[in-house]
C-alpha cells in the first residue's frame, strides 16, 4: 500500500484553514449578530407586534417568490447544452488505455458488512484497466464486523484495506482524508458502500477531464436509486433526486455557480483536492462544503452524464436521520462561508454569491419556514384567527402568499414530475402530487438538524443500508 513518511493528517482543513472549518459553529461576530437580531425582533414584537409580524411576513414572501423564480430558472438552464459535459461514444472509443489517468477510488465503510460483497463486485467490474485504478476500502478501527467481513473475502489485487484509527470526529470526510493522503493517482473518486456506478463512468470522467480546461477540477456524476418502487417513500425520494441531479445541479452548472457536490461519485484531480486540504472532517455535508471551497479557490465543477445507482432509504426514521444530517451540513456550510460575507462576495462575484444564498442558505430556510406557513394556513381555514388576517392584511402580501401557496407548490410538483419523466419513471409521476407531505417530513429533519447544530454540530448520524427489496432502476 502506498504510504508517506509522515502519518496522514486527516484534520488538515482545521490546521491549515481554520477559517474554512466547521469545528466552530459560530464565530464571535456571528454569535453577536444573531443575538442582536433575535433580541431586536423580540423587543419589536413586544412593542409593535402586528407591524413586526407584517414586516417579517413580507420579507418571507419576497424570499419565497425569489426561490420559486430561481428554481424555475435553474430547471430551464438545465435544458441547455452547456449543462453537462458531453462525452460521446466516439470519445470513449478513441481513448488509448495506455494514456488513461491513474485512479483512486475511496469507499468509506462503517457497519457495512451486509453490502460488502455487492460493492466489491460492482467496483471490480468497472470498465477500466485494472492496473490503472486502485480501490481503498476505508475501515474504521472499531468496526469489527466490517473488518471481519473484509478479511473473509478474497479481494482483487487492486483493492486495499485502509484502517482509520478511532478518534473524533468520527465522520466520513475524516476517513476520506486518510485515503487522500495515501493516494498517488492522478484522479480520485468517492463512492458510498451501496453504490453501483455505471461501468464506463471512470472512462467517461477521464475523457471529460481531457476535454475540459485545467480549471475544471471536479466532475459530478448524477445519482439515482435502484429501488425506486419499494414503497411510497422511495418513490418520492427518487423524484427528489431526479429533480436535484437532472435539473437543479445541471442548471446551476450552466449558470457557472458553485456546485454543492453529492456525497458520492464526485471525480477530482487529486493534486487540486490535496491542495485544498481535502474534506472538512467536522462538516457533515462535506460534499456541499467542498464544492463551495473549490469555487472560492478559482476551480470549477462540471456535471457529467453518467449515473451512479444507490439505495433509497426506505425506512422513515432512518430517512429523517439522514435528512437531518444533510440539512445540518448545509447549515454548517452556510455559517462557515458567511463568516466574512464581503470576502465571499469578492471571491464568488455577485451572481455566484446569489447562487450560494439561494442554494445553500435558501434550502434550509425554506424547510424551516414551510411548517410555519402551513400551520398558519390551517389555522386560518379552521378558526379564522385575527392575527393571521392582520399578518396577511396588506393586499400585495396576501397576493404574494397566494402565489407562493398555489403557483409555487404547483411549480415544484411539476418539476418533480418532469424530472421523473426525463428519467423514464412515468409511473412515479402521480406520486409527485404527494410532494407537500414529503416536504413536511423534510422540515421535521430540518428542525432536528437545527437542534443538533447547537448541541452536537459534527455528530454523524449513520445511514443504514441493505434494506432494499427490488433493484430495478
Amino acid at each position: 500500500m502506498p504510504a508517506y513518511p509522515d502519518p496522514p493528517d486527516p484534520l488538515r482543513v482545521l490546521h491549515e484553514r481554520p477559517d474554512e472549518c466547521a469545528f466552530r459553529t459560530f464565530t464571535s461576530r456571528q454569535a453577536i449578530f444573531f443575538g442582536v437580531l433575535l433580541g431586536s425582533v423580540c423587543v419589536a414584537l413586544l412593542l409593535r407586534p402586528i407591524p413586526t409580524l407584517v414586516t417579517i411576513n413580507a420579507a418571507a414572501m419576497v424570499f419565497y417568490l425569489l426561490i420559486v423564480f430561481y428554481k424555475g430558472l435553474l430547471a430551464y438552464l438545465s435544458l441547455g447544452r452547456s449543462a453537462c459535459v458531453e462525452v460521446s461514444p466516439e470519445d470513449l472509443a478513441s481513448l488509448d488505455p495506455r494514456q488513461l489517468p491513474t485512479y483512486t477510488i475511496l469507499v468509506p465503510l462503517y457497519r457495512e458488512a451486509e453490502v460488502l460483497a455487492d460493492l466489491v463486485e460492482s467496483l471490480a467490474s468497472l470498465d477500466y484497466p485494472a492496473d490503472k485504478y486502485e480501490v481503498f476500502l476505508l475501515l474504521e478501527e472499531d468496526d469489527a464486523a466490517t473488518r471481519a467481513a473484509c478479511a473473509g473475502m478474497t479481494l482483487p489485487p487492486n483493492f486495499r484495506l485502509v484502517v482509520v484509527p478511532h478518534s473524533q470526529p468520527k465522520t466520513k470526510p475524516k476517513a476520506c482524508n486518510w485515503g487522500l493522503e495515501l493516494a498517488t493517482s492522478e484522479c480520485l473518486v468517492v463512492y458510498d458502500a451501496e453504490d453501483r456506478p455505471e461501468a464506463d463512468q471512470l472512462r467517461k470522467a477521464a475523457a471529460a477531464f481531457g476535454k475540459l480546461p485545467e480549471s475544471f477540477a471536479c466532475l459530478q456524476a448524477k445519482l439515482n436509486y435502484y429501488n425506486p418502487r419499494q414503497n411510497v417513500l422511495t418513490r418520492l425520494f427518487t423524484a427528489e433526486y431526479a429533480n436535484w441531479f437532472d435539473l437543479t445541479l445541471p442548471g446551476l452548472a450552466a449558470a457557472g455557480g458553485p456546485i454543492p457536490l453529492g456525497g458520492t461519485s464526485n471525480h477530482f484531480r487529486t493534486r487540486v483536492l490535496r491542495q485544498l486540504g481535502g474534506w472538512d472532517p467536522f462538516n457533515v455535508a462535506e460534499d456541499c462544503d467542498l464544492g463551495v471551497r473549490l469555487h472560492k479557490a478559482g476551480f470549477r465543477t462540471a456535471m457529467m452524464d453518467s449515473t451512479t445507482w444507490e439505495e433509497a432509504n426506505s425506512r422513515l426514521l432512518s430517512w429523517i436521520r439522514q435528512r437531518s444530517r444533510w440539512t445540518k451540513g448545509y447549515f454548517q456550510t452556510y455559517l462557515v462561508h458567511m463568516r466574512s460575507p464581503l470576502r465571499l462576495l469578492r471571491l464568488l462575484g455577485l451572481m455566484q454569491f446569489i447562487n450560494f444564498q439561494m442554494i445553500v442558505g435558501g434550502t434550509g430556510l425554506c424547510l424551516l419556514l414551510n411548517p410555519v406557513y402551513w400551520a398558519m394556513t390551517a389555522a386560518w381555514l379552521l378558526f379564522r384567527p385575527a392575527v393571521v388576517s392582520a399578518v396577511f392584511g396588506p393586499p400585495w402580501i396576501y397576493a404574494a402568499g397566494a402565489a407562493c401557496l398555489l403557483l409555487g407548490n404547483l411549480l415544484f410538483v411539476c418539476l418533480l414530475a418532469a424530472a421523473c419523466a426525463q428519467r423514464g419513471h412515468w409511473d412515479l409521476v402521480k406520486y409527485c402530487l404527494l410532494a407537500p407531505f414529503y416536504w413536511l417530513m423534510m422540515s421535521v429533519g430540518a428542525y432536528k438538524a437545527l437542534g443538533q447544530l447547537l448541541v452536537r454540530p459534527y455528530y454523524w448520524e449513520k445511514t443504514d443500508h441493505g434494506f432494499f427489496e427490488t433493484a430495478t432502476p
